[in-house]
């Protein structure tokens, strides 16, 4: 939230939430609004307080389900067949993050990284990382804030079948505002 030119409406959770489940084509971009379609809004009210929890809208806690309603129409619709729809889209987010181990706040957790405002290196956070994940390579998002590298957003990435963990495609380049570097990290 501190990195984030958007104030947030309340203070954040420290903990890493879900931003979305985004498919990529074979070349690492990002399919965007691939067909039109209309969130059912029973799917939001079934799901509504696992949501709230493990994906909220840090930017603005009184609408949830506006931004869910954005990912869905940006990023689900374009992962036919794999996801069928917008029940199984959001379950399959739930699924994840619970089943599928992918709650990284409490990975990183186990490797007693913890949201201290300690500094890190890169390779101590993906190796955290990268060890619950099959020894694949997540991708790290950074910020700076004030001249101080946060870590704001990690990426796992998985095959097409979303069956197994796979290296996340592109990393930030170096240069990038969202590049971290290779110490100095603060989470």
């Amino acid at each position: 939230c501190s990195s984030n030119p958007t104030p947030c409406k309340d203070p954040p959770d420290k903990l890493f939430t879900v931003h979305g489940l985004w498919p990529s084509n074979v070349n690492g971009s990002e399919p965007k609004k691939c067909k039109t379609t209309i969130l059912n809004p029973q799917t939001i009210t079934n799901l509504t307080a696992q949501l709230e929890i493990i994906w909220p809208n840090v930017l603005n806690r009184r609408a949830h389900v506006r931004f869910w309603r954005k990912q869905w129409r940006k990023h689900g619709t374009c992962a036919y067949p794999t996801i069928a729809d917008d029940m199984h889209y959001f379950s399959t987010v739930i699924e994840m993050y619970i089943t599928k181990k992918q709650n990284v706040s409490e990975i990183l957790s186990k490797a007693k990284i913890k949201p201290e405002k300690k500094f890190r290196t890169r390779d101590d956070i993906v190796n955290a990382i990268s060890q619950s994940i099959d020894y694949k390579k997540p991708k790290l998002k950074c910020k700076n804030n004030n001249q101080i590298t946060e870590l704001v957003e990690v990426g796992l990435c998985s095959d097409n079948n979303l069956t197994q963990f796979i290296d996340c495609p592109r990393p930030f380049p170096q240069g990038s505002p969202d590049f971290c570097p290779t110490n100095n990290i603060q989470y």
